[in-house]
């Protein structure tokens, strides 16, 4: 037998196959009894005027250690449904109340919305809201608007938030990812931080452009976290895992305060979801 077959062979048996797409959820996305746990309120169901004939389920996050005469931080997820829960798939309020309590994010109130829904019968899931790609695909500027306009005033009634726009962070993925990007390009004086994870920048309503758009406009006061993974979409709209690729290069290009995480997940939460607390720490740096 050659030298190069026994190695072979040898090789086979001494380095175990890696795993594709094999995240795991670290404590940080643990419940722990010493930790003081913030609350979750339901919202009454939003009829929008901006998106007539719209409704939406949404909820908040409000940490332990909120005080009113402190205004808190802001972070708003779109497809708020799979964010909120403490057992789903991002445990973003264990994650919050970890980080928070630790010092390594600043109290921080969290919005969790869904994109919204023809009349009052909610379709059979909740990612097949009729809304949805034309609330998160579509650039400019309407989103941000419904939320300066209609939902976030309505947090104000009840808590005081900060002005500062770098205390302002947007969060979303797939067609929620471009959608939070675009409220921070759009409205950079409200929103100036992006959690991006496998987001849709393809052409499913134009938003290929952005890695032009990036490279030719002056940069913004933006700080952007993407994630994607090589076994993410490919399909007649584009090539996710190229496109994100181009994102991170064009912000690269201008010299923006960002960090490209790119591993071997497909198009769904499990990377992001595990790289999440740690995102969470660098977004909100001081």
């Amino acid at each position: 037998m050659s030298t190069r077959r026994l190695i072979s062979i040898l090789l086979s048996f001494t380095i175990p196959a890696m795993a594709v797409d094999d995240y795991k959820l670290g404590p940080l996305s643990q419940e722990t009894p010493d930790v003081p746990k913030g609350k979750v309120i339901p919202m009454p169901a939003h009829e929008s005027k901006i998106y007539a004939g719209t409704k939406r389920d949404w909820w908040l996050y409000v940490p332990a250690q909120y005080k009113p005469e402190q205004p808190a931080n802001l972070m708003v997820f779109q497809d708020g449904h799979d964010y909120v829960g403490v057992k789903g798939a991002w445990r973003v309020p264990v994650v919050f109340d970890h980080l928070i309590a630790s010092g390594d994010m600043p109290p921080t109130i969290a919005i969790f919305i869904n994109p919204g829904h023809s009349g009052d019968t909610k379709p059979p899931s909740a990612w097949k809201n009729n809304n949805r790609g034309k609330e998160y695909n579509t650039l400019g500027a309407t989103y941000a608007t419904f939320l300066l306009e209609e939902i976030i005033p309505q947090v104000r009634k009840d808590y005081q938030l900060t002005d500062d726009p770098a205390g302002w962070a947007i969060a979303g993925a797939s067609s929620g990812a471009i959608c939070a990007f675009t409220v921070a390009w759009e409205r950079p004086d409200k929103f100036r931080k992006v959690f991006s994870t496998i987001g849709s920048y393809v052409d499913l309503a134009g938003g290929h452009v952005y890695p032009s758009l990036i490279r030719l406009t002056e940069r913004k006061p933006l700080r952007i976290y993407l994630q994607d993974g090589s076994s993410d979409l490919d399909n007649p709209f584009g090539n996710w895992p190229l496109a994100n690729q181009q994102m991170a290069k064009a912000l690269e290009y201008h010299q923006y305060d960002h960090i490209f995480v790119f591993g071997d997940g497909a198009h769904n939460s499990k990377h992001g979801a595990s790289l999440f607390p740690e995102a969470m720490k660098w977004l909100w740096r001081r």
